[in-house]
Parts: C-alpha cells; structure tokens; sequence
C-alpha cells in the first residue's frame, strides 16, 4: 500500500493512500460472500442465492458502498501501522463519499485522502537564566492572635443579657415582618419577610443593615419599626432597591463570653497541650503557608516567562481532552461540596463550559509540554522510588475509589518530571521577590480568580436559579 504524508496546521498529519488493486477486490467479494450468507431472497434458501440474482436484488450500489466503507476504515488503519504514525485520534476522511464512490472500482486501485492529529513539534527558544518577577508573602505580625480570637468568638457562651439595650456584638432573638409602605394607612406585606424566633448576631456584614442597626439601641419585649432599602444587589430582583418597613420585636438578648486565652482554652480547640504550643505550631502553620504562596507566585512567574518562549500548534484532539480533563475535576470539586452535579453539567450548560475552559487548557498544554521538553532536553527522570511513593500517596488520598495503578504510576511520573523542569528553571532563572499585591491587585475576601470563575460558572448559573427563592432571612439563624 502506497502512503504519502503531508505535515497540516493544527499538528494534523495529512494522507494519500493508495489501496492495491487485489486489495479493492477482495473487499468487493468479501461484502458479495457476506450478503449471500444472510440475504434473504423469495425463492431462494439463505447462502444459496446466484451471485447474479443477489447483485441485481440488492444492486451494485449498495455492494460498492459497503465494500468502499470497509475499504477506507481498514486503509487507514494499516497505513498509520505500516507509517509508525503515532496518531492521537480526530480522524478524518478529506476525500469526499461521492467522488470515492464514483471512482471505486473492484479489482482497480483506489486513491483517498484522509489526516490524523499526531503529537506537536515544540519549538523552544533559550529558557535557561529567565528573568521573572515574583510576589513574597509575609506572615501577617497579628495573625496568630487574630486567629485565636476568632477561636475565641466561636467558643463564646451565650449570656441572657437583660439590663441594658442591644448593642454591636449581640446575639439578638427576634419576630419580624415586612411590608411594602403604601398612601394612607394602606401597605403590601413582603412574601417571605416574616419570621419568628430568628436569631440574628449583630455585626456589620451578618444581615441587612438597616435591620441590625434598627435592632441596636432595643430593650428585651420592646417593639419597633424600622425603615430599610434593600441593596439594589439583592438576590431577589422584586425586592433590590426597594424601600420597606420592618416591625421587629425584640424578643431575647444575649452577648457573647469569649473564654479565658489559657491552656484549657488550646487544649479544647487544638491538640496541644499548652497555649504556647499552640502559639508556636500556628506561627509555624502561618510561616508554611506564606512559603507555599510565595512558591506558588515564583511557579507561575516562571510558567508564564517560558509561554513566550514556546511555539506550539496544539492537536484538536489534546484540546479536547484537556478541556474534559478541567470540566472533569470542576465536576469532581463540585461533587465534593455536595452539589448536584447533574444541574451543573447539563446539555444546554457543558457547551458553554467547555468554550470557557477552552483558554485555561491551552495554556495548561502548553506549559506541560514545554516542561516536559526542558525535561527531555535536561536529562531530568524520576526514579522508581519517587513514583512508587508518590503513587502510594494519592491512592491513600483516592481510597475507595476504582484506579488504574498502571496509568496512575505513568500520571505521577509526569507530574514529578515536570516539578523538577520547574525547579530546574528556577535554579537558573533570576527571580526578584516583590511585597504580595504589587504585581497584581490583591484578591479580597470571596473573590475568585480568572480561573477559578471559569471553573465555577455552573455553580452561580444554579444560584440565580436559587436568588429568586430567598427572602432576607439568608444569614439568619433559628433561635435554639
């Protein structure tokens, strides 16, 4: 068989194949033999049928097309084996059906086109003594005792308070009800603005505004009305901007008893056994925590330095599998969180998910597979007990959970290799550390990076589905 190759765009391998004439015949009889086995033909047992009889009851078309159908799926096939083409997959015929039907004949040769996506060529420019800026975490000087005083706060006793009003910091038991003012003496009561017995901790942030600093300045038994507007973010877009009246009666009061900073207190929320302990191992957690960040930035620095030193003309095919690869392990975290995955992924959303991640895979391949040619290019391997720990390590973190040990070895071989083509990078790269949130704006509180909002698209399209079921009692809670 005659197999010509041509290098396409998009690392595509195209094909002129040139099946033998012999080859073209057999096929042909092969369909005659199969149909004369099974045809079923009035007047005629099965498998007794004259060759001439079955080709005019089932009409030279019909054997053609079979036949070139076999023909072109099993060429391509011996072709990539006779070639060695290591092809990943997105075949195609480039050849139309029609003209192949009209220039098939059995025992004539037959000429087709066809391409494969086959592994990129990677092109990398000088990667060694890369010039990068990165960002330093500090451990904050307070964030051990700001930690052990949230502590504080959660371990806090609630004490009935009943000789004053209520002020910031309270936990406040409450009955309201909302209402739309109208002219006159006329008013809409607010669908779901009403509750009874709700327990409500007054602090900037924890429920409306309006509400926590109308409760403030209230004695236990008294009743008031309060005017509030609703953020005009709101979930529930009937309320959003709305000015409302609420009648709230404070019903109970109580303020929080932070417990004593001592050993008892870091014995009851750690395993220690004195405060000091505990202050140390957290410094120590803080210390690891800002060291892990800092690395992380000086990885990314380094990444995005070597992007623009590699040219790559990804597959179709390594596209696809990266992109399934991302909305796989989103499917996975959000599984985690107890969210059902069947409302995230569905038919209308996995086609825009996929156009979303589609960016992040790119650059993902391009990274892996420019560190795995530094790798090729360093004589960078990982040695069998480095794998075998490695894997033993992650079937530990997938217990219960069905995996190939033979392709989870060949993943963390990878991954290893390519931590080292990392490490090696910044051994002979230049990396200046500068004060976190001077490179980029530092991230506040909820707010998510561009990747982790690529990656969470289906959990807010759920939660506008949700908005419009809340009312304003979402951050508060039922008095026990």
């Amino acid at each position: 068989m005659k197999v010509t190759q041509e290098p396409l765009p998009q690392s595509q391998l195209g094909l002129e194949i040139e099946i033998p004439a012999e080859t073209t015949q057999q096929a042909y009889e092969k369909v005659v033999q199969n149909l004369s086995r099974s045809a079923n033909i009035p007047g005629f047992r099965k498998g007794k049928v004259p060759r001439q009889i079955l080709l005019q009851r089932m009409g030279p078309q019909r054997i053609k097309e079979a036949a070139l159908e076999d023909l072109v799926q099993d060429g391509l096939k011996q072709a990539i084996e006779q070639e060695s083409i290591e092809a990943l997959g997105n075949y195609k015929l480039t050849s139309t059906y029609e003209e192949l039907i009209r220039q098939f004949q059995p025992g004539k040769p037959l000429k087709f086109s066809a391409s494969v996506d086959v592994p990129p060529t990677i092109t990398l420019g000088e990667y060694s003594g890369l010039s990068v800026k990165a960002e330093e975490t500090q451990p904050e000087a307070d964030a051990v005792d700001k930690f052990l005083e949230q502590r504080r706060v959660e371990q806090a006793t609630l004490i009935p308070v009943e000789s004053r009003p209520a002020q910031l910091g309270d936990v406040a038991v409450v009955d309201y009800s909302g209402r739309f003012p109208g002219e006159g003496e006329e008013s809409t009561e607010i669908s779901g603005a009403q509750a009874t017995d709700f327990q409500i901790e007054l602090g900037e942030g924890r429920f409306l505004e309006g509400i926590i600093h109308g409760i403030v300045g209230m004695n236990p038994g008294e009743t008031k009305e309060v005017p509030v507007t609703f953020p005009e973010d709101y979930p529930r877009e009937d309320l959003a901007g709305q000015s409302a009246v609420f009648t709230i009666t404070l019903k109970e009061l109580k303020e929080k008893e932070l417990p004593e900073l001592d050993d008892d207190f870091a014995q009851e929320v750690s395993e220690k056994e004195t405060l000091a302990e505990l202050r140390e191992s957290l410094e120590t957690q803080f210390r690891e925590k800002a060291e892990r960040e800092t690395a992380t930035s000086k990885e990314q620095a380094l990444l995005e330095a070597l992007l623009e030193k590699v040219e790559i003309d990804l597959p179709e095919t390594m596209i696809d599998q990266e992109v399934q690869t991302l909305l796989t392990q989103t499917a996975m975290q959000m599984e985690s969180y107890g969210m059902d995955v069947r409302k995230l992924f569905n038919a209308e959303t996995i086609p825009q998910l996929k156009e979303r991640s589609r960016p992040d895979a790119i650059t993902r391949l391009k990274q892996s597979l420019a560190l795995q040619e530094i790798a090729k290019r360093e004589s960078l391997t990982a040695q069998p007990e480095e794998i075998e720990a490695k894997a033993k390590e992650v079937l530990e973190q997938l217990s219960g959970q069905d995996v190939d040990p033979k392709r989870l070895r060949e993943v963390v071989e990878s991954d290893l290799i390519k931590e080292k083509a990392v490490k090696w990078l910044e051994e002979h790269a230049t990396i200046e550390l500068v004060p976190k949130g001077s490179l980029t704006p530092e991230q506040t509180e909820g707010e998510e990076t561009p990747q982790e909002e690529s990656q969470t698209e289906a959990i807010a399209q759920e939660e506008d589905v949700d908005a419009a079921s809340q009312t304003i009692d979402v951050q508060a809670e039922p008095a026990e």
